[in-house]
């Protein structure tokens, strides 16, 4: 979670400065260069002004989240959010690892779920040795949980 919460301190950080740093400066030059109506470079300032007032906002409401999760409330023996699982897929007969993320955070490239996502709903709660049923686009999916490593088992290794 401290990660996660890096992650998004780092990122709120580099656009606060090119909120009110870069852009200002961005906006400054291209409004010497004369008329704004026909002006690319201020209509692009602007736009990137938006998207990154946007970015921040969800930034700060992803971080109120984080904040109020408990982790008393975490499981320490089944799936839940922070977990790493290993699932067999019974009718390929292939493992895959999914680290259980939160929100709507998805990272393939990472093996990161969601806890929203089909995959992590179905996996929560479950617990080494159990069976999981997910319907994806692609059909009906059936896991077995292989190996499970909570958030508490993974805060420990780090410490």
């Amino acid at each position: 979670m401290t990660e996660l919460l890096d992650k998004l301190n780092s990122e709120a950080e580099a656009l606060f400065h090119e909120l009110n740093v870069t852009l200002p400066g961005e906006i400054e030059k291209a409004v010497a260069l004369g008329d704004l109506r026909e002006n690319s470079e201020y209509s692009a300032a602007l736009e990137r002004q938006q998207l990154v007032r946007a970015r921040l906002t969800y930034i700060s409401r992803r971080l109120s989240e984080i904040s109020e999760i408990d982790l008393e409330q975490i499981p320490q023996d089944r799936v839940g959010f922070g977990s790493k699982v290993e699932v067999l897929d019974l009718d390929d007969d292939v493992t895959e690892t999914y680290t259980v993320a939160f929100g709507d955070v998805i990272n393939l490239e990472n093996s990161e779920i969601s806890m929203a996502s089909p995959i992590g709903k179905a996996l929560l709660g479950k617990a080494t040795g159990e069976e999981a049923e997910v319907t994806l686009p692609g059909g009906q999916v059936r896991y077995r949980i292989i190996r499970l490593a909570t958030l508490h088992e993974l805060a420990a290794e780090r410490s």
